[in-house]
Order: structure tokens, then C-alpha cells, then sequence
């Protein structure tokens, strides 16, 4: 059994040795990997004398760093942990049992469930900004995600090698939940203690840019996965829309058979086209969905096939 420790970092040499210390003592026959992304301290330098494989990614963001991560590195499960020092190596064992017993493709070190990120993180909005991503998400899904962008996760390597990473940056936290819940993957989420920044460690999150990175790849993975509800939506609001003016119209014309208001019955039959045009894309867009899908689990199986002829 193969197990890799994945710290995408960027400027953390204040925290990063503990951290791949502590890494080391839980699991001692893990290879720990950190990937250095242009940081101006010495991050890598430290991380190396700790005792970590140090490789570099000059790509700025997050989600590059993971995609070449994911693309390097072989094993047969995964643990990826942000360089600060927020989340506690002990728990590392209950992230990975799930995964070796085959029954989670990815576990989620669940911060918000016992309060401690409450209680530690005193950053304004992030909890709002956690509640409104996880909420929307379970909304849409239909799941029970407690945590959706924490940054200390497993993974088993068929979810590793079959994630279309496409995001840039902090997207990413997001993108691994959406891709498992809508690819059907098997999710557990273990709670964990955390902690917040020690003194001097400066979060590289900008609460409001970042946050509507989020809100906007949440829309994008529901239009590109559930295309049908997407447009559908659209389409009954530009229905409304065109009910809405076009009523005063018809209701003059039943009285007197005549129209005068032109305008409106122009923009009202114009909203209802816009509304079938949308309609129709999002059913032509669900039958692509679904074929992409299907290609999706073929690939899956590939990979599942590959895994056993390894073994």
C-alpha cells in the first residue's frame, strides 16, 4: 500500500516543517510531497531539510498546483493538507481507513460539525461564505455535506486519475465535492479539531474575490452537469417574464379586439421564444450530458481495470 501526503504551498515557512514532521510520525512509510508555488520565503528549502520531496509548480493558484500534483504523482491513496498547520496529522489514520476498506472514494476532513472553525477562525464572512457554498451545494445535489471547502482530504486512486481538474485557484475545495456527488463517488466525512493560523501566518484567501470564484464555479459545474434544471430555470423565469407583460395585452384585446400596446406584446412574445430557445438548449444539452457520461463511467472502468492488472 502506497500512500502519498500531497501540501500545496505558498509562502508557509513559518509552519511548513512542523507540519511535514508531523505528517512523518503518523505516517512514517508515506512518501510527503510539497509542491512550492512561487513562494518568496523559504518554504521549499525548509520543507526539504524536514524531509519532504519538493517539487515546484510556477503556475499561481491553488487549482494548478493540485492538477499537476494529481498528474505527478502515483499511488494508491492520497491525503492532501493545506502548509499551515490547521489541521491535526492525527487524524490522518481516520481519513484513510475509510479508503482502504473501500468505503469512501473521498473522505472530508470535516472542520464546522464540532465548531471548532468557529470557535478558531476569526476571519469575517468565511463562515457565512462556508454555510451559503455547503448549502447551495446540498440543495442542488441533494446530499448532507458538512464541509465542502475544507483543505484536508483522502482520496483513492480512481478518484485521483479520473478528476478533470479545471479550476485555477481556491475553486478547487469546491470543484472535488460537486465532481464526487454529481460522478456518484462514495463520500465520508470524518470531523476534525481545527485550529486557526499561529501568529504571523497570513491566509492567502481574499474572502469576497475568492468567494465569487466559488459561487461562480458552482454555477458553472450545474449548467455543465445539470444542464436541463439550469436552463430550465431560465426558461420559466423569461415565461413568467412574458406572461407578465403579455397579459395586459390579451386582456385589452378580448375587450375591444384591438392592440395598442405594441411594445408590450413585442417584448412579451420575445421573452417567450428567448424562454422555448432555452428550453430546447437544455434538453438538447442533458442528451450531450448524458452520452459525456456515459464515456465518463467507461473511462472509469479503464481505470478500475488498470488498478487490478497493477495489483
Amino acid at each position: 500500500m502506497k500512500t502519498a501526503v500531497l501540501i500545496p504551498c505558498y509562502n508557509e515557512a513559518l509552519t511548513i516543517e512542523k507540519v511535514v514532521k508531523d505528517f512523518r510520525r503518523e505516517l512514517p512509510d508515506a512518501t510527503i510531497y510539497v509542491y512550492d508555488n512561487n513562494s518568496t520565503d523559504d518554504t521549499a528549502s525548509i520543507a526539504e531539510i524536514a524531509g519532504a520531496v519538493v517539487r515546484r509548480e510556477s503556475r499561481q493558484g491553488k487549482g494548478f498546483v493540485v492538477r499537476q500534483m494529481f498528474m505527478d504523482v502515483e499511488a494508491d491513496y492520497y491525503i492532501m493538507v493545506d502548509g499551515d498547520d490547521t489541521y491535526p496529522a492525527e487524524s490522518v489514520h481516520q481519513l484513510l481507513t475509510p479508503l482502504i476498506n473501500q468505503t469512501a472514494d473521498m473522505t472530508i476532513g470535516d472542520r464546522l460539525s464540532n465548531g471548532t472553525y468557529a470557535e478558531e477562525n476569526k476571519r469575517q464572512f468565511h463562515g457565512f461564505g462556508n454555510n451559503l457554498v455547503k448549502n447551495s451545494i446540498n440543495l442542488l445535489f441533494h446530499s448532507h455535506i458538512q464541509d465542502v471547502m475544507t483543505g484536508y482530504r483522502g482520496f483513492n486512486r480512481v478518484f485521483v486519475k479520473s478528476l478533470p481538474v479545471i479550476s485555477n485557484g481556491f475553486q478547487i475545495e469546491t470543484e472535488f465535492t460537486i465532481h464526487a456527488l454529481d460522478k456518484r463517488f462514495k463520500v465520508v466525512e470524518i470531523p476534525i479539531d481545527y485550529r486557526d493560523r499561529p501568529e504571523g501566518s497570513f491566509s492567502k484567501l481574499n474572502t469576497m474575490s475568492d468567494g465569487l470564484k466559488v459561487i461562480a464555479t458552482i454555477i458553472r459545474m450545474v449548467k455543465d452537469s445539470r444542464p436541463l434544471m439550469f436552463f430550465g430555470i431560465l426558461s420559466a423565469i423569461f415565461f413568467v417574464l412574458g406572461i407578465g407583460f403579455g397579459t395586459p395585452v390579451l386582456v385589452e384585446f378580448f375587450k375591444t379586439q384591438y392592440i395598442t400596446k405594441v411594445p408590450s406584446a413585442i417584448l412579451a412574445t420575445g421573452m417567450m421564444l428567448f424562454g422555448l430557445m432555452l428550453l430546447i438548449a437544455g434538453l438538447i444539452l442533458a442528451t450531450v450530458v448524458k452520452q459525456y457520461n456515459k464515456t465518463y463511467e467507461l473511462n472509469l472502468l479503464r481505470i478500475y481495470s488498470e488498478q487490478n492488472n497493477q495489483r
